[in-house]
């Protein structure tokens, strides 16, 4: 009977933690983009694991033809975020960005003395996931102040003030590449 009560309570609490991860994430995909998989690839390692922000400056600089479909996408799922969720733009961040290879498009071009010639012209699916940092910066924020009054870093009675410096809006020490 015991065991049963332990499997109910790992299920909810397994389901509570799926639960967090569900909010905190929003995605949109794009499918059947007329472009190969290999070419949508090459700008979506620039990309991920940047803020929204940045990814849109990215993208409008870059020269290649993949970009516009991708930044259409990212801003799909961007708006999303603040549609669906109310979530603040400048606190998301790409976590995912795959493209798989979709269905080839098979053509015939007419050649001379009557005969044909095939095309082949591949399609790809483009699924872009971005994550809200905010909820996750207020809780390190919240267990590192936690873990300094524990071990006694932060005194009530004296007049020391930590600062936590966030990575991104501070400029960083080192350039993220």
């Amino acid at each position: 009977m015991t065991n049963m009560l332990r499997n109910k309570n790992k299920d909810l609490e397994v389901r509570k933690r799926e639960k967090e991860d569900i909010k905190t994430e929003i995605y949109a995909l794009s499918q059947s983009i007329s472009m190969s998989a290999h070419k949508a690839r090459r700008v979506l390692d620039q990309i991920r694991g940047r803020s929204y922000q940045e990814t849109l400056m990215i993208l409008e600089l870059m020269p290649y033809r993949a970009c516009y479909p991708i930044f259409k996408v990212i801003y799909s799922a961007a708006a999303n975020a603040k549609h669906n969720m109310g979530l603040n733009e400048e606190y998301l961040v790409i976590i995912k960005a795959t493209v798989d290879e979709g269905t080839t498009v098979k053509k015939l071009k007419p050649r001379a003395r009557g005969r044909s010639y095939p095309i082949k012209r591949p399609t790809c699916h483009i699924t872009i996931v971005l994550k809200d940092i905010s909820l996750y910066e207020e809780s390190v924020v919240e267990n590192s102040i936690g873990c300094f009054k524990k071990t006694g870093w932060i005194y009530k009675k004296k007049s020391t003030d930590i600062t936590c410096h966030n990575m991104y809006t501070s400029g960083g020490v080192w350039d993220k590449k």
